[in-house]
């Protein structure tokens, strides 16, 4: 999959997964093709991916439902497994495939519990601790809370999915469901945001210095 922007191909190019290896353009990954083989009818191909991708997919749902996480996890490979044959590694990675599934685990979730947004509880540890981390200045965090808070549902989501997650934006637009191009606006949009709101909280002296994901 080519990335959609320069800088995504630079970042790409860093954003190596483990049990992923790096391949040529047009070249199957090691996921895409265990995906592959399994919806062919290879039962071990599976159990490979179950084994690469369980904690990604963990970490997904323990930040947005953590007393859920495990029933959330099992579900997912549950409908990863039925729905395996409909995977087409000319549409996208395995891993942006497996992450739409979950994302549609956690949306069937939430309606069944009357909400529309993950509400973390007091039992929840502290979330935005990996976004914090990629700030320069620790004083920013509680503004960045905020500056999140009041984006979109889905502006949120699509910047956490870069940033939590680890997708490129082409794999967070398949997730969320829209096409890159608008992902690509709506990401703009969303940064754009970020910056004006806290651009007046900037400690003084000091440059706001947040990774690609989130600058």
């Amino acid at each position: 999959m080519k990335p959609d922007e320069p800088g995504n191909r630079r970042r790409g190019a860093s954003r190596h997964r483990a049990g992923e290896p790096h391949r040529a353009d047009g070249e199957l990954g090691d996921s895409e093709a265990q995906l592959t083989r399994s919806a062919q009818g290879d039962p071990a191909a599976f159990t490979h991916l179950v084994k690469t991708h369980s904690s990604a997919l963990h970490g997904y749902f323990a930040r947005r439902m953590p007393a859920a996480s495990e029933d959330l996890l099992a579900e997912t490979w549950l409908q990863a497994f039925a729905a395996r044959r409909t995977f087409d590694p000319a549409r996208g990675s395995a891993r942006g495939w497996l992450f739409g599934v979950a994302h549609n685990v956690l949306a069937q979730q939430l309606r069944r519990a009357g909400r529309r947004e993950p509400a973390p509880g007091p039992d929840v540890t502290d979330p935005w601790q990996v976004v914090d981390q990629r700030l320069d200045a620790a004083a920013m965090a509680p503004a960045l809370r905020r500056a999140l808070a009041e984006l979109p549902p889905e502006e949120r989501e699509l910047l956490l999915l870069i940033s939590w997650e680890q997708l490129t934006p082409t794999e967070a637009a398949a997730v969320v469901g829209i096409p890159a191009g608008t992902a690509r606006s709506r990401l703009h949009r969303a940064r754009g945001r970020l910056r004006d709101r806290l651009t007046p909280s900037r400690p003084a002296g000091r440059n706001l210095t947040a990774t690609g994901d989130l600058a």
